[in-house]
């Protein structure tokens, strides 16, 4: 499947930020006081991760040899029609390499972020260390009063050149996490390798960067925080209109929960009560029957429709990875009952929709938009398994353990990194590790 997923959501609104220096109020709350009610039954306090596979029956061995095959391929296999993974030499801090979107010939956020939380959970600090080193050369804004200084521009030529001067949130929530669980599993280096300091800086940015206007070579934009303060919730973009409503598929209160923890302490509560919210937004945003969520969405949950993505109000590329975020919140927090409905609820209808048959693009209530499964929806339907609790999510399991590793030109980049990450979650494999 040619997959055409080209963000132009961020080219029309070329998002903007800056420096964390706020004038907004902080909460503060006592880290005993997180730990107390954050404490769950979840994997966060049991240490246990349900391997999917091994409950279907495939042995320790058959599954690490499978995540063994699935990285090799996409990190280090053929250039011209496997990897994703590209070495561009070395500078003072070390190698430099790039996770690159080989269909629209460009490097992500995205893509970095979710390629170095592969690596973190993998162990391969080397990839890690060479992607952020890659991601703070060319993709982090530093210049003084640009307005997106203190961002990662979302797109940039694997040269370095940027496609945007703005962000893409789910870019900075992956960096984020991935730096921390950096520093729990291989303790704080110097300078851009202090996982933890670039972690802290980071959340802070995305929460109190100031209101900023300047001139681009994009043209004039403003810029503010990731955040909607109000509604406390994740921005679609924190530039211009895309400050107006949300993506459901940037909602992750598996990692806010972790931020709550570790974050920086006046951020803390915020963080607590922003998984809170996305847990609610869930419910709002997914239809009552199919559990298909929108691309963007309003702050109450209704489809945005917007002129630059004729998607936006369907379950389209992004939306994959909507119950994905919920299932692993269950598995990790097991703090909302309603995200085990909702797994259940999505599954019920692709197994309606046939197994092997699903299409890729549908309306929230059902209709076939595009027709064709993809590795990525592939992926995070099993996924969904972690949260599902009737029969059938075995067969969602199974799917994804029968997938070929993402090669084709759409499938191999977007398709490929969710197949990755699927495969961690669904082994037990995509673990937690608190930062020193």
């Amino acid at each position: 499947m040619m997959k055409a997923r080209v963000w132009t959501a961020a080219l029309a609104f070329t998002v903007f930020a800056g420096v964390f220096t706020s004038c907004a109020p902080r909460e503060s709350t006592s880290l005993s006081t997180i730990l107390k009610e954050n404490a769950g039954k979840g994997a966060y306090a049991t240490k246990q991760f349900r391997n999917l596979f091994k409950e279907n029956g495939h042995s320790e061995e058959e599954i690490n040899q499978k995540i063994k095959v699935g990285y090799q391929q996409l990190f280090q296999g053929d250039s011209a029609t496997q990897r994703i993974y590209f070495q561009a030499g070395k500078n003072d801090q070390g190698p430099i390499s790039y996770i690159y979107d080989v269909y629209n010939k460009d490097v992500r956020s995205e893509g970095m972020s979710y390629g170095m939380m592969i690596a973190v959970q993998l162990d391969k600090k080397a990839e890690f260390d060479a992607l952020w080193n890659y991601a703070l050369t060319y993709m982090y804004i530093d210049q003084p009063g640009h307005p997106s200084e203190g961002y990662f521009a979302w797109s940039v030529k694997p040269d370095g050149t940027r496609n945007s001067e703005g962000p893409a949130p789910d870019g900075e929530e992956y960096f984020v996490t991935a730096l921390y669980f950096a520093s729990g599993r291989w303790g704080n280096g110097e300078g851009i390798y202090n996982y933890k300091a670039w972690a802290d800086k980071i959340l802070t940015t995305m929460r109190h960067h100031p209101e900023i206007s300047g001139t681009t070579k994009f043209g004039p934009q403003t810029s503010g925080p990731m955040v909607n303060e109000q509604h406390k919730m994740i921005l679609f973009v924190p530039t211009n209109q895309g400050r107006k409503f949300s993506d459901p598929s940037y909602h992750l209160p598996a990692f806010y929960e972790l931020w709550a923890l570790w974050g920086p302490q006046p951020d803390r509560a915020f963080w607590k009560a922003a998984a809170d919210t996305s847990r609610a937004y869930f419910q709002k945003t997914t239809h009552p029957v199919t559990g298909l969520a929108p691309d963007y969405a309003h702050f109450d949950g209704k489809p945005v429709t917007t002129p630059f993505n004729p998607n936006s109000h369907h379950f389209a590329y992004d939306s994959w990875r909507t119950a994905m975020n919920w299932s692993v919140d269950w598995a990790w927090w097991q703090k909302d009952p309603r995200e085990v409905e909702l797994s259940n609820r999505i599954q019920s209808f692709f197994a309606r929709e046939g197994l092997s048959s699903y299409g890729h693009i549908y309306t929230l209530d059902g209709k076939k938009v595009s027709p064709g499964p993809s590795a990525g929806l592939v992926s995070t339907n099993a996924v969904a398994s972690l949260a599902a609790t009737h029969p059938v999510a075995k067969e969602f399991v199974e799917a994804l353990w029968n997938l070929p590793v993402p090669h084709t030109l759409g499938d191999r980049y977007y398709g490929g990194l969710l197949y990755l990450m699927s495969l961690l979650h669904c082994s037990g494999q995509f673990q937690i590790y608190p930062p020193q």
